[in-house]
């Protein structure tokens, strides 16, 4: 790492922050739980893409762009996909509905990345492309004792791995004592859970040594990761939703079959998103995807750019909750207006920036340096190329905006509405148009025309808006 700060990183495993110490500095590698592509992502899905992107970034900016994979997996089989296919597709076949649902999602989920400001992964592996290895894997574990077949599916044995639970700290007592549900009959623990089940004719299903049928969720990213990156990697992370137990059953899966003591060395969970104060739900009336919020007028009466998006999800601590409001995205582009566009400027990023993200991602105080940076670069052009490196490290850099026929007479209808507000004295509704566009990167400037003496005003576009 030559003259970089040490990385410190909280590891849920331990409930330590420490050293990261990779396992082979010439190879870093991270995975991240991706979507399941039965529908639109919404923003609580967006929080984990935009904090391991800037980990990625970190990663890259520490070790070296070719020294780093990324993993983020595409989970393209699961009923919930089944569902969502017989529903918008009835008069196909079920294989066809299903392509038609997977493909349409996922280019949609990527796209919203992109405009969310995220790098590629190295790898992006789908589900349906690595069956192999996850039959290779269920093998392992029938063999060394860890799963069982049991009516028309194969199940993961909870009670064969001694410390089963280490990631959640649940032990299997717990569980079994504060079961609200009867076991199901072919269970031999009520912890036990699905490897592989039978497919029915009109199901997706693969030919298998316990007949055919689909995998259960949790093999799907033992079996990517381990082809990806290993049988035991640097780091893994996702939502704290995954915690227990999608994530607690990738390590027994893993570990078991491949007979370590640890599938991923740091374990990093991003915390819950609310909106409004409330959480996400349907029933609630405020479950927004990314989508909506970049193309519609859902929340908060209008579109957002990605680059607000992003530097609103930063502003709050990863492993803190975090409230996403109007108000936060209103203050994220406020901010963002006051920053400079660099243009091709290049630099070395501020050492007090790289070092702020380099303590557990502290986008937050990384922020606040940046922003420091960001006004020394507007007063003198020779700190624009550190500015352009560090907010590259966050993935916020502003650039120009690009305005089409109807922003611009939009624009220039509010520029003559001010005008008439300030003839008519009404300073307050005159002032609050220019906050309002300048936080939107329009800046007025207000004159004298020189024949006539009336007042007139230009404006000029001083950054991004997606």
């Amino acid at each position: 790492m030559g003259g970089m700060p040490s990385l410190k990183l909280y590891n849920t495993l331990t409930r330590e922050k420490a050293d990261f110490r990779p396992i082979d500095p010439q190879n870093v590698r991270m995975y991240v739980c991706g979507p399941t592509v039965y529908d639109y992502a919404h923003i609580g899905n967006a929080r984990p893409i935009i904090v391991f992107d800037v980990l990625f970034r970190l990663l890259r900016h520490v070790y070296g762009e070719n020294h780093v994979t990324y993993a983020r997996n595409i989970t393209d089989v699961d009923d919930k996909i089944n569902a969502r296919a017989l529903r918008d597709y009835p008069g196909l076949p079920l294989n066809e509905a299903i392509r038609r649902v997977t493909e349409k999602t996922e280019t949609q989920f990527l796209d919203d990345a992109a405009v969310l400001g995220c790098l590629d992964p190295t790898v992006q592996p789908r589900a349906t492309e690595n069956i192999a290895e996850m039959i290779e894997i269920i093998g392992k574990l029938i063999a060394k004792g860890h799963a069982y077949e049991a009516e028309g599916e194969v199940l993961f044995d909870t009670t064969s791995m001694a410390d089963y639970g280490q990631l959640s700290k649940r032990n299997l007592e717990e569980q079994q004592a504060g079961a609200r549900v009867a076991v199901e009959a072919h269970k031999r623990s009520p912890g036990d859970f699905v490897l592989w089940k039978l497919s029915e004719d009109h199901e997706p299903g693969w030919d298998s040594p316990w007949g055919r049928g689909r995998p259960g969720w949790h093999i799907e990213c033992s079996a990517m990761s381990g082809r990806f990156l290993g049988e035991v990697f640097d780091i893994h992370g996702g939502g704290i939703d995954l915690i227990f137990p999608h994530h607690e059953n990738e390590i027994a899966q893993s570990r078991c079959a491949h007979g370590t003591d640890v599938m991923a060395n740091v374990w990093m969970h991003n915390g819950f998103l609310q909106v409004e104060g409330r959480k996400m739900s349907k029933s609630e009336g405020n479950f927004i995807t990314i989508y909506e919020l970049l193309h519609t007028e859902k929340f908060g009466g209008r579109k957002w750019p990605g680059e607000v998006l992003r530097l609103a999800m930063l502003m709050t601590h990863y492993r803190e909750p975090i409230d996403f409001s109007v108000k936060r995205l209103e203050e994220a582009e406020h901010l963002l207006s006051k920053w400079p566009v660099p243009g091709d400027a290049t630099g070395e990023a501020e050492p007090a920036i790289v070092a702020a993200l380099a303590d557990d991602l502290n986008t937050v105080a990384a922020i606040q340096a940046l922003h420091a940076l960001a006004q020394k670069a507007a007063a003198d052009s020779k700190y624009l190329g550190a500015f352009a490196a560090s907010a590259a490290l966050i993935g916020v850099v502003p650039k120009e905006i690009e305005l089409d026929e109807a922003v611009v007479e939009e624009i220039d209808g509010r520029v003559r509405a001010r005008l008439e507000l300030l003839k008519a004295k009404n300073y307050a509704e005159a002032d609050a148009i220019r906050a309002d566009l300048l936080a939107r990167g329009i800046q007025l400037k207000d004159g004298k025309d020189p024949e006539t003496g009336e007042r007139v005003t230009t404006w000029e576009v001083k950054r991004s808006q997606a």
